[in-house]
């Protein structure tokens, strides 16, 4: 099933769904609002209906947050609007056909993206290629491979039959492996919860 097409369909249910860690979801902002500064432009991936985006957007001069979903992308329009938010905006693009110039970007946020991927190396080589030197990584990504991993046969037959995204089983140690791997050191590591994501901020290192 299309990507875009599976994230349009639950757009709407997706932007009704209540944060499922409340108390984890506003450590992850507090901690995110520590690096950033008010001459900052930002670039966040995976978007999908914008709450991230718009609850970062005091604190920084932009934000270009790109989502595959236009349903998604729809609904953080109208959020933004609401709330009277300039310096938010808001594009489709799949983290593929990103078009950002080299080394023009302060920092990447890109949550709960990158086990929804095919290929997150590359994504991470993107994140790299497109932030400035010294640049900030910031990502919250689950890792069901390290306790649910008897998941994977259930979800990749949802997948296939477009009930379920396509979830990559990405355990916690390889993943920040490959982040580092990628370019990157990493300044800060914190997992909320036993089996939960793994949420890091890491700085372009070259």
């Amino acid at each position: 099933m299309n990507k875009a097409k599976f994230w349009d369909r639950i757009a709407d249910r997706y932007s009704k769904q209540p944060v499922a860690n409340e108390a984890a979801y506003q450590k992850k902002l507090e901690v995110t609002r520590s690096y950033f500064t008010p001459d900052m432009r930002v670039v966040e991936i995976g978007c999908g209906t914008g709450s991230t985006a718009i609850a970062h957007s005091p604190y920084v001069e932009h934000i270009h947050a790109y989502d595959v979903s236009e349903k998604m992308l729809e609904i953080a329009r109208g959020k933004a609007e609401a709330a009277d938010i300039k310096n938010v905006t808001f594009e489709q693009s799949s983290v593929e056909d990103l078009e950002i110039p080299d080394g023009s970007v302060d920092a990447v946020m890109a949550h709960s993206i990158l086990h929804l991927l095919e290929d997150k190396d590359a994504a991470i080589g993107q994140i790299h290629r497109m932030l400035k030197p010294g640049g900030l990584f910031i990502s919250s990504t689950v890792c069901l491979g390290d306790k649910m991993w008897y998941l994977q046969p259930i979800i990749a037959i949802g997948s296939f039959f477009g009930f379920l995204p396509m979830v990559k089983f990405l355990n916690r140690k390889e993943f920040v492996s490959s982040i580092e791997d990628g370019g990157f050191a990493i300044d800060h590591e914190w997992v909320p919860e036993k089996g939960g994501a793994v949420f890091l901020v890491a700085k372009k290192s070259d």
